[in-house]
């Protein structure tokens, strides 16, 4: 098919001119920093971001920083073959002398120990608590600790890219009205003194057919395991096809209609064996239904007035977290029999350490703030109650009847 190219076409942007664009901005801004640090998710666009600066730098083409260390955040809960490719760029960086560093969760707020060791729901779109506990604090902790070593403020260097979403564009488009905040040859926003890093975004202007173009170069010319990031989104890079914009997220995400990431991913005759991870999402919506956890009743506030959301749904009753427990280390089981016999690298998700912790919580009949396991499962019936403390009686057999 015959594309129309448009009276603009040639004011577009060229993969060498937005990797230009780039060096100019770490140029300027990375003069002012001694040490910088590059946030590592494993997905494409941070990965081509940390493979560009470490070629700049190789090549001359921008200034080597006093220090340089990438930070690699491991929910546990990536796709296999996204962790496998980051562990083989950490361990590439790694023979070319830069400093790498795999940041956990604290291990209460690991996926599953948090899900099955203290009875906190699945993370939903309304109760997203997965990028905090996963990411956010744990990333946050090792910032912290990296300005301590360095003894002075760094520059932080991100993947993030407009056109990645439109939230995410929105919020480029706010700071850079405020907060010393600056686009074009890269996004850079300034803090305090005493804050632990400045940011910047050299890749903020790459079209995604760049990070596409970008990532089979840096596999095939300069000796990063980047192509395996492109078939997990789904795109061929080298196919001649439109580049795609897909998207991927956690094994089974909870907060997606439909899981496409993991469905592109196992239509991949290699990864199929990984089938059997497509049970963890219908697992992750049945035990939010009321009658696997418990649910607040008369519940009051400090001062003694009822509150004003009665009847909320909270944590997982032991014998749900006993039962989800079997079902994930049989998931679990199921593939790694599979990669075995294939020789295929297995899936890990629940570790020794995890199951242990998982154990030894439910043991203690471990629940979250303000919950003890006493309160009863959400499909009972009970009685609503109002704000003024009056209840209406459930309507049974075509009688109101109280049950308190």
């Amino acid at each position: 098919m015959v594309k129309t190219l448009s009276l603009f076409e040639d004011d577009r942007l060229t993969l060498p001119k937005s990797i230009e664009l780039s060096a100019e901005s770490l140029r300027h801004y990375g003069s002012f920093y001694q040490h910088w640090a590059i946030a590592f998710s494993g997905g494409k666009d941070s990965a081509a971001t940390v493979t560009l600066i470490a070629h700049l730098i190789e090549t001359g083409q921008i200034p080597k920083p006093k220090s340089l260390t990438v930070l690699y955040a491991d929910t546990r809960q990536e796709l296999p073959p996204l962790h496998a490719a980051a562990m083989g760029i950490l361990a590439e960086l790694h023979q070319r002398g830069v400093e790498t560093r795999v940041v956990l969760p604290d291990l209460d707020y690991r996926y599953f120990v948090y899900i099955l060791g203290r009875g906190v729901p699945p993370p939903s779109n309304t109760f997203r608590w997965c990028t905090p506990k996963l990411k956010v604090m744990s990333m946050e902790r090792e910032l912290e600790r990296l300005r301590q070593e360095r003894g002075e403020k760094f520059l932080m260097l991100t993947g993030v890219r407009i056109g990645e979403s439109a939230a995410r564009d929105q919020r480029i488009a706010v700071s850079c009205t405020k907060d010393g905040g600056e686009c074009g040859q890269g996004w850079f926003q300034h803090s305090s003194a005493v804050a632990v890093a400045d940011t910047l975004a050299p890749i903020v202007h790459w079209r995604v057919c760049h990070v596409w173009d970008w990532l089979l170069r840096a596999d095939l010319e300069l000796g990063f395991l980047t192509f395996e990031i492109a078939r997990v989104y789904g795109q061929d890079v080298s196919d001649g096809e439109e580049p795609l914009n897909a998207r991927t997220g956690c094994m089974g995400c909870p907060l997606v209609q439909k899981d496409a990431a993991l469905d592109r991913l196992i239509a991949q005759a290699e990864w199929a064996y990984l089938a059997p991870l497509q049970r963890l999402r219908p697992l992750y919506w049945e035990v939010k239904k009321p009658q696997y956890r418990h649910r607040k009743h008369e519940e009051r506030n400090k001062d003694g007035r009822l509150t004003v959301k009665q009847g909320r749904l909270g944590p997982l009753t032991l014998e749900t977290r006993r039962w989800m427990l079997a079902e994930v280390l049989a998931i679990q089981n199921e593939v790694n029999q599979t990669a075995a016999a294939q020789k295929r690298p297995v899936v890990d998700l629940i570790n020794d350490e995890e199951l242990a912790r998982i154990e030894a919580l439910i043991a203690a009949k471990t629940y979250p703030e303000k919950w003890d396991g006493t309160e009863p499962t959400g499909d009972v019936l009970l009685p609503e109650i109002f704000p003024d403390g009056s209840m209406q009686p459930i309507l049974f057999g075509g009688q109101w009847v109280s049950k308190g």
